[in-house]
């Protein structure tokens, strides 16, 4: 794609702002969509580990690794929820794609906005093979970063445009301020359980890192899907138990999933179905109108691995990068201190 193979092109904060409203918010997430599930169709192709955490009382800083045998991928990513509270980010994130092959750097990116995109993209998709059919109302639960992102990206794949919006602070009337004129019909809910009343999805996305009860089992009525996002580090989960204990639970990678996801509430061999195996067909999704579906959303190496793998194949028609300078290029391979010698002349 970059003609000079010394050269990495690199998608800034601002290139990649430019890049999704050029191609409009929407059509980003039914696109960074189908790579997700293109990928995922590919499932046994791939290295797969759960990322490399480092936690700290504060938050956590990760490592996203995985490759297709041709591309290699990583992200590195943090959590810190009190951040919110100091003006900065809860999560940043940055990421890179590789050749296997040779090594070297084919793609730097900014990933703090598009991780924003590939978990509500993610969300979606999962939903899309979920959700009871037809579904149109959909709670959002944690109203912050996350929430404009999700509710578009429900009404791009699934239709959705009724939201119930509740949050504990001022962030409802941010989502609303940001949402308008967007084709939804928004609700200000002052508690949660009012926010679920008649919604077919119920999303939860909150931020703080405790073990939370977001929703108790009286909330949630047959035939409910719910997207659970916000519960994605070991001790932090949003969801009472019992909940989980009447859901179908649908998952990404469960090794990873049981250290962060809702159900480190339950037995290590407490059974799950791998979300790749409902979208190759292998496995049935929802299983009747009245069940309820739940996916544990905790992010996974390979959306982000095709959410970057997107991003590149934007790039050549777009021409929203910068060339990085970042490989060595010796003249000799084997003489990198002349080339530095050289440099001085």
């Amino acid at each position: 794609m970059i003609p000079n193979l010394n050269i990495v092109p690199f998608v800034s904060v601002d290139h990649m702002m430019k890049l999704v409203l050029k191609i409009g918010v929407e059509r980003f997430l039914v696109e960074l969509a189908f790579y997700i599930e293109d990928d995922f169709r590919r499932w046994e192709l791939f290295d797969k580990t759960p990322r490399v955490a480092s936690h700290s009382a504060e938050g956590v800083i990760e490592l996203m690794p995985t490759s297709d045998g041709e591309v290699y991928g990583f992200k590195y990513v943090n959590g810190h929820p009190k951040n919110m509270r100091e003006g900065r980010q809860t999560v940043t994130a940055f990421g890179m794609l590789a050749d296997v092959h040779n090594g070297y750097p084919v793609l730097l990116s900014e990933m703090t906005i598009l991780t924003a995109l590939r978990t509500a993209a993610m969300s979606a998709l999962a939903a899309k093979h979920l959700a009871p059919a037809g579904s149109r109302c959909m709670a959002l639960i944690g109203n912050g970063a996350q929430a404009e992102f999700q509710a578009l990206a429900f009404k791009a794949l699934l239709g959705v445009d009724r939201l119930r919006l509740y949050d504990i602070g001022s962030a409802t009337q941010k989502c609303i301020r940001n949402l308008a004129g967007l084709g939804f019909e928004m609700v200000a809910c002052t508690t949660a359980q009012q926010a679920v009343e008649g919604a077919d999805i119920i999303t939860t996305v909150t931020a703080d890192k405790q073990y939370a009860t977001i929703l108790t089992d009286n909330m949630v009525g047959p035939g409910v899907h719910i997207n659970a996002v916000g519960g994605d580090c070991p001790g932090k989960t949003e969801l009472h138990r019992d909940i989980l204990l009447r859901s179908g639970i649908f998952v990404e990678y469960p090794p990873q999933t049981r250290i962060e996801g809702e159900i480190q509430q339950l037995a290590p061999d407490y059974e799950v179905t791998e979300l790749w195996q409902v979208l190759t067909g292998a496995v049935k999704g929802r299983r009747d109108a009245g069940q309820i579906t739940l996916f544990d959303s905790v992010g996974f190496a390979i959306e982000d691995f095709s959410a970057l793998r997107y991003v590149r194949d934007q790039l050549t028609s777009t021409g929203l990068y910068q060339e990085l300078d970042m490989l060595a290029d010796p003249d000799e391979p084997r003489d990198l201190f002349g080339m530095l010698l050289r440099a001085a002349q």
